[in-house]
């Protein structure tokens, strides 16, 4: 059957982005676990997600997420997207994907453990 493995986090875009995000996100099969506020306030958009996914799907939701990272400043200000996943699984293993700088980095979180399914 497969592990299961329980993803969640956010990623803070530009609203000049969202239509970009939309894209990338499309109807994937693991789309369902995106979602924006229903009612967004203030300068920064923020993407969520939340989904529990076999380990083998999770390099779908990973590749999602570089391309998020990836795009583009829309100013001058050079602002990139930046956020964080918590990836914990039946094994009780946490990691974090750290969303800065274009890329998405990949650390040991053994502060999240007790989030593990």
């Amino acid at each position: 059957m497969g592990m299961y493995v329980s993803v969640r986090g956010w990623i803070e875009l530009d609203f000049a982005q969202r239509p970009d995000a939309e894209r990338i996100i499309g109807d994937d099969p693991y789309s369902g676990g995106w979602g924006w506020p229903a009612k967004p306030f203030n300068w920064t958009l923020y993407l969520f997600y939340g989904g529990d996914v076999r380990e083998g799907a999770l390099h779908e939701i990973r590749a999602q997420v570089e391309q998020l990272a990836a795009l583009p400043p829309v100013d001058e200000d050079g602002d990139r997207p930046r956020g964080v996943f918590v990836v914990t699984d039946e094994r009780g293993q946490a990691r974090c994907w750290h969303v800065r700088d274009g890329v998405v980095l990949d650390v040991p979180a053994p502060d999240f453990t007790w989030l593990a399914i």
